[in-house]
């Protein structure tokens, strides 16, 4: 079966469907995409290195996942299926946090047009990378990537997606932030 990306118009409704294999290009469409952050509880989050072989942004570090939600599948389902997919991780529970998430951005001719969601959840097993999606993981932590988010110099953050990096500027506004870092309830 061929994956297909949820093509949208400005106003975030579906216009059509598009194979994935075709859709990110130097005049990539805007489309549907989802992403998530995974925290321990303990100040850190979950940072994948996308594989080397990937399309889009290989070899560059981001937050735990992301994904595009198939045609007719909802983004809660989507991300969960991810999460399974690339790190090997069943039974999670994810937050909505940014819903109106929207991006573009472009690395090696590549060009990213996406209303994003953003959930967070607690990451409480041990990840098993999809070594076909993950070269490397690694707990990270969140205010040393805040910081790098907030344009405070971090060369260790040089290498991360640009998406992750504007998500989690936003984040840090998000109200049940710090129960996700183990500060409160």
């Amino acid at each position: 079966m061929i994956e297909q990306v949820v093509l949208l118009n400005d106003a975030g409704r579906s216009i059509g469907n598009m194979p994935k294999s075709r859709v990110h290009t130097a005049d990539t469409p805007l489309h549907s995409a989802f992403s998530i952050f995974l925290f321990d509880g303990n100040g850190k989050m979950l940072a994948q290195q996308r594989a080397f072989s990937k399309k889009t942004w290989p070899g560059i570090w981001s937050n735990a996942c992301c994904g595009h939600p198939a045609p007719g599948e909802s983004h809660y389902a989507a991300a969960c299926r991810r999460v399974r997919q690339e790190l090997g991780i069943d039974k999670i529970e994810l937050e909505l946090a940014l819903p109106d998430f929207r991006y573009r951005a472009e690395f090696q001719g590549i060009v990213e047009n996406e209303i994003c969601p953003v959930f967070i959840g607690f990451c409480r097993q041990q990840p098993i990378p999809n070594t076909t999606e993950v070269a490397a993981i690694d707990w990270i932590d969140w205010n040393d990537f805040a910081n790098a988010c907030n344009g405070k110099a971090n060369t260790r953050f040089d290498s991360f997606s640009p998406w992750s990096l504007l998500e989690g500027k936003e984040l840090q506004h998000f109200p049940s932030l710090n129960h996700y870092l183990g500060k409160g309830p």
